[in-house]
């Protein structure tokens, strides 16, 4: 066996014939895996061919950071807001059904629910990596804790995330204060908005820094009052913030056109979320949201009995394809929306999102249109599409 490693004996997998995103575009080189992370190959000796344990021929595939989903509220008949006395292994079911979407770590989401059902789901949700049992869960449950119990209606969703992280906020009308929004950055929460411009420019100034999927459950655009959209190109961001925006880009929730406006005035900010509920991967018919009946008709989830759009069945990889075809952007700014700015929105832009060296190898491979090929976690298959 040769002698030419310079700093471990760990093995070496190196990924040829592909085209890797790295510095927001595709590049024809190969990919070095060590111990989990991307190796930066001109630190080792090599010899004459170089050397790697393992070598995968991607042949021709693109290679992007593996996608993070920071708004799922669940799929594949678990819903994360249902309490039960095995909540971790449905949300260890959806994260083994989402490798094939090329989902590699996520935040599940608690929807509107009584404070018995925060109480008893919360400590449930585990944090931990990914690997061959399925994607990591991302976020810190010492970080995560419901408001008291008198409040916990004010706030309509709960999203595990690592770091302080909270949507312009408001629900049914409340805009908040500002030692409100504190608090809920404090505490990791973010919610649905009602606020204008200028309640919105406060909460920014505050710390909130992501907006829940953008034009949905919030005031309409209006010209002498754009509301939150209006933070898209805001003034009053602090310099070297970056407002972050969810998308659900599932063609139902948002017009192409309105997909196109956003990113072309706030490329850097988009986030693709799923929203995806229980009905997720399912078949039409009814199914639950916390406390709702939801109903599928075709792609659109409605509550049940009305024309109410309520989370989505899109899978991430979907949302990915249209977003690329109906905003126009390019390929890398597609991929990038999935895994670098969620990565980069939690506070792990060092180590996710990106194929950068010492990055960790969670990787998706993918053809030309955008369809999933492979997922790895940690430089190790977990998920291969069948011939």
């Amino acid at each position: 066996m040769p002698s030419n490693r310079s700093v471990s004996d760990a093995p070496i997998t190196q990924f040829i014939n592909c085209r890797i995103l790295r510095d927001h575009r595709l590049q024809r080189e190969d990919l070095w895996v060590r111990e989990g992370r991307i190796l930066d190959p001109e630190k080792l000796f090599f010899d004459e061919q170089g050397y790697a344990d393992k070598r995968v021929d991607c042949e021709g595939s693109i290679i992007a950071p593996g996608f993070i989903d920071v708004q799922i509220n669940g799929g594949f008949g678990i819903d994360f807001s249902q309490a039960s006395d095995d909540v971790s292994a449905g949300v260890s079911f959806v994260a083994k059904k989402i490798l094939e979407h090329g989902v590699t770590s996520f935040c599940p989401t608690l929807v509107t629910s009584p404070p018995a059902v925060y109480h008893k789901v919360l400590p449930q949700v585990k944090v931990h990596g990914g690997g061959p049992h399925g994607a990591g869960v991302l976020g810190e449950n010492r970080c995560v804790r419901p408001p008291p119990e008198d409040e916990l209606q004010s706030f309509p969703e709960l999203v595990l995330t690592r770091s302080s992280i909270c949507g312009p906020f408001g629900a049914g009308g409340w805009s908040g204060s500002q030692s409100v929004v504190r608090e809920l950055c404090q505490r990791s929460i973010t919610c649905h908005s009602v606020a204008n411009l200028s309640q919105a420019e406060d909460a920014v100034q505050t710390g909130a820094s992501f907006i829940t999927h953008l034009f949905n459950a919030m005031l309409p655009f209006h010209h002498r009052d754009p509301g939150i959209v209006g933070l898209l190109t805001s003034d009053q961001v602090p310099a070297g913030r970056t407002v972050y925006y969810g998308m659900i880009a599932d063609g139902i929730h948002t017009n192409p056109a309105a997909l196109r406006i956003a990113h072309r005035a706030h490329p850097s900010g988009l986030v693709l979320v799923t929203d995806a509920i229980a009905a997720m991967g399912l078949p039409p018919g009814r199914h639950t949201l916390g406390q709702q009946v939801i109903e599928i008709q075709g792609l659109h989830a409605y509550v049940a009995g009305t024309k109410t759009l309520s989370g989505s069945i899109a899978t991430m990889d979907m949302c990915v394809r249209h977003f690329k075809q109906a905003s126009g952007c390019s390929v890398e700014e597609a991929l990038e929306a999935a895994s670098l700015h969620p990565a980069q929105l939690l506070g792990l832009g060092h180590r996710k999102g990106n194929l950068d060296y010492g990055s960790d190898a969670d990787l998706v491979l993918l053809d030309d249109a955008l369809d999933v090929k492979a997922t790895y976690i940690s430089g190790e298959e977990v998920w291969r599409k069948g011939p």
